[in-house]
């Protein structure tokens, strides 16, 4: 069984062992991960990289407290996600965790400012609104509806609200699925400058194996299993890639 473990110096911040999920359709077991061992770091930038069906999503959803394992252990921190009732996930995930989507999840009647401030209101430690969408770049664009934004602009809109409660953890689930290639690498910048100047642990699922050149380590899966890590010892950045 491959582990995705590396000698980084920065401490563990995610320690999953053996961690399985079945999901009953019907009559059938669906085994969605099959026994996965996985060590993430602070501040490092990760792709879980695998065709449709390999358990990246279910993956992604088990580390951000939006499910559990079925069997296994899931630790971030000192905090033991596999026994957390619902109330304990929700805590979790809105002091620590923030998602981003294929969908960008915007509600229509609000500008983008507005969007990003519905986290902040509710966030312990927040940066403010304008400071999470100057981050994505979009200081000019904040008092627009997302009717008057593009794809990619709605999807950095997505990102600042995400990071807006300063979480410790940023998980994104094909956040360019829905995107060009050029508005891919536009949304691909803003994460990774988060990433870099937030300092804040980054996992990216995507099927694209070219987007996996932009991590400190990709994380391949298959059949709900992790069959190869390797290490980018020279990173590229999204105005490099070319897919």
């Amino acid at each position: 069984m491959a582990q995705a473990k590396t000698s980084s110096q920065n401490p563990v911040v995610f320690h999953s062992e053996d961690v399985t999920k079945t999901y009953q359709m019907g009559e059938v077991q669906v085994h969605a991960l099959r026994g996965v061992d996985l060590d993430l770091y602070g501040g490092e930038f990760v792709v879980l990289l695998g065709p449709s069906g390999s358990g990246k999503s279910t993956l992604l959803n088990i580390l951000g407290g939006l499910d559990v394992p079925t069997s296994g252990v899931v630790h971030y921190e000192d905090h033991d996600l596999g026994v957390y009732d619902d109330a304990a996930l929700t805590h979790y995930r809105r002091e620590h965790v923030g998602f981003v989507f294929q969908f960008y999840n915007l509600i229509p009647s609000l500008t983008a400012r507005e969007n990003v401030a519905l986290v902040t209101e509710i966030a312990t430690h927040p940066i403010t609104p304008e400071e999470a969408l100057m981050l994505v770049e979009l200081t000019d664009r904040m008092d627009h509806f997302p009717a008057q934004l593009s794809g990619g602009e709605q999807q950095r809109v997505a990102i600042a609200r995400a990071i807006a409660k300063r979480p410790d953890v940023l998980l994104c689930d094909e956040p360019t699925g829905a995107l060009d290639v050029k508005t891919g690498i536009v949304v691909l910048e803003a994460i990774a400058r988060v990433n870099r100047e937030l300092g804040t642990t980054t996992v990216v699922i995507t099927h694209n194996a070219d987007i996996a050149q932009l991590a400190d380590r990709v994380i391949h899966l298959m059949d709900g299993r992790i069959t190869r890590v390797e290490t980018n010892e020279q990173k590229k950045t999204p105005s490099e890639l070319v897919w």
